[in-house]
Formats: structure tokens, C-alpha cells, sequence
């Protein structure tokens, strides 16, 4: 029987990093983190995919974990992305997040340079050694290039730091094999929204949830309606967001719910380049989605 216990169950939401004149808007972030917390979400994930982590500066990657650790005090928990293709500074930023106070760390495969399966353990294990808070894999082929295996699932789960992985291969049978073979060593949570009712039908405890930044008490809804045993309203729910959630992905993640937040009046839609805004047929193809969703007139 696995002591690990869970960071979370149900909603948690990957948030947006909103941009002003080429600065972190905090105004605007701040508020941002209240609106998940109203909408009942049980976690937030910072500097994530979804919060551009990628064009940060080292400065403003710490600064921002602190912040969020400060504004959500301890309300639900913070999991602050830390990953790098760079096992060294990985482990400088996550130390970094253990000390202000975050807690789990959010980390991603290494991209680019990636990584045999034996280095990818090496890396999470030296990672792992380093830190003293929960650590969550993160697996998103389609972003880094590199998959993580069922054999090295299993190795890494045997390290009592490491206590789940937010899965976005998008392979419903490959994620079923992992649930079924690490059991309670490994928790596991949806990386996409169109998969988060099927991926809690085998097993999985939630989602860390692109959607959840502009819908976070339905998303937050959808999850617990599952865990509350209410299978059939929660698979409902899912299919009746589908289009919502496809439209999300109409183009590179954050670009689409970036946004949309910026449509729904919560920040600027800045970006930073190599990402940039959707010419304006794309635009409207977003807003007539949420719209029908009753999320803008």
C-alpha cells in the first residue's frame, strides 16, 4: 500500500501568465487568481505551458511562484512548473519554489537536447534527491519530443518524491497501462480537457486544465461531479464543453485562451513572440465559440 498522498483531487487550473507592455501585469494576475479560487478550483499550476514559462526570465520565474505562493496563502495548492532541459537549472528553480513555499513542483520532459529513457530517470531522480515537495511528472510529446515509457514510469514512481504525472500523450490506451501497472505509486491527472472524464473513468484524480482559466467553476464542477459518483452528469458535462475545448486548441496553446481572457476582460491579449496573436478570422471564430457558451456577448 503506497503513503504517497495526493497533491489534489478534481481542478487544477494552468494559468496564464498576463503580460503588459512587455511586463508581468500582476493587477491583472491577481485577479485572475481570485476568480479560480471563487470558481472553486482545487489547484493552481504556475509557470506551465499555459503560462508562457517558456519566455520568462530567470527573475521573473521566481518572482511569479513567490507571488502566487503569497496571493493564494495557502487556500489550495500551489504546484509551481520548475521543469527544464536543463537538469542543473531545474533543480536551482525548483529549490528555489521548495523555499518560498510551494507545494509540488511541475516537471516537464526535457525538450530539444531530450533525453534517453535512462537519462530521463536519471534527470527526475537528481530532481527528485534535491527538492523536499511532492514532484509531478509532466509528459507532452507532441511539445518536447520525448515520451515517457511505461518501464521508466515505473522506475521513477519507486522514488517517494515522485507522486504523479499529468499525461498528455493523448494515448487513452498507453495511459490505462500506466494507471494499471504503478497503482497508487504514481498518481496520474489529465494534460488535456477533452480527455478528462474518460482518463477518471480508469483511475486518474483530475486535470491540471487549460479551460479552467475561463470556465473554472464548470471545469471544477465537471471533476468533482465524478468523484462525487455522479458519472453520467460529469461525462455530460464533458461532452457539452467539447466544442469549447476544441476551440482552445484551434491553434498553439496559451495563443487561443490567452485570448479569450483578454476578450472576457481580465488582461491584455499580449503575447510573448515567438508566440502571437490570431489574425482576426480566427478571432471571430473564437468569439462566436464563447459566445454560445455565454462566456462574452
Amino acid at each position: 500500500m503506497s503513503t504517497k498522498k495526493p497533491i489534489f483531487k478534481g481542478t487544477a487550473t494552468a494559468i496564464i501568465t498576463p503580460f503588459k507592455n512587455g511586463k508581468i501585469d500582476y493587477e491583472a494576475y491577481g485577479k485572475i487568481l481570485e476568480f479560480q479560487i471563487a470558481g472553486g478550483v482545487n489547484a493552481i499550476v504556475v509557470c506551465g505551458t499555459t503560462g508562457e514559462a517558456a519566455t520568462l526570465t530567470d527573475a521573473e520565474h521566481r518572482e511569479i511562484i513567490e507571488y502566487t505562493v503569497r496571493h493564494v496563502n495557502h487556500r489550495v495548492p500551489v504546484i509551481a512548473g520548475t521543469g527544464s532541459n536543463d537538469t542543473a537549472y531545474a533543480i536551482e528553480l525548483s529549490k528555489h519554489a521548495c523555499e518560498v513555499g510551494a507545494d509540488a513542483l511541475l516537471l516537464v520532459t526535457p525538450y530539444y537536447n531530450k533525453a534517453s529513457q535512462k537519462g530521463l530517470v536519471k534527470h527526475f531522480a537528481a530532481i527528485a534527491d534535491a527538492t523536499s515537495i511532492p514532484n509531478i511528472l509532466y509528459n507532452v510529446p507532441s511539445r518536447t519530443g520525448v515520451n515517457i515509457s511505461i518501464e521508466t514510469y515505473k522506475e521513477l514512481s519507486k522514488h517517494p518524491n515522485i507522486v504523479a504525472t499529468k499525461e498528455a500523450s493523448g494515448n487513452i490506451a498507453f495511459i490505462a497501462q500506466l494507471i494499471d501497472e504503478c497503482g497508487d505509486d504514481l498518481y496520474v491527472y489529465s494534460g488535456n480537457d477533452d480527455q478528462i472524464i474518460p482518463l477518471m473513468s480508469l483511475g486518474a484524480l483530475g486535470v491540471i486544465s487549460v479551460l479552467a482559466n475561463i470556465m473554472p467553476a464548470e471545469t471544477a464542477q465537471m471533476t468533482k461531479l465524478f468523484l462525487d459518483g455522479e458519472v453520467q452528469k460529469s461525462a455530460q458535462m464533458q461532452l457539452k464543453l467539447l466544442k469549447l475545448i476544441n476551440a482552445l486548441f484551434m491553434t498553439v496553446n496559451p495563443i487561443p485562451v490567452k485570448t479569450a481572457m483578454a476578450k472576457m476582460g481580465f488582461c491584455d491579449v499580449e503575447m510573448r513572440l515567438p508566440l502571437c496573436e490570431m489574425d482576426e478570422k480566427d478571432n471571430e471564430k473564437l468569439y462566436d465559440i464563447l459566445r454560445r457558451y455565454g462566456l462574452i456577448k
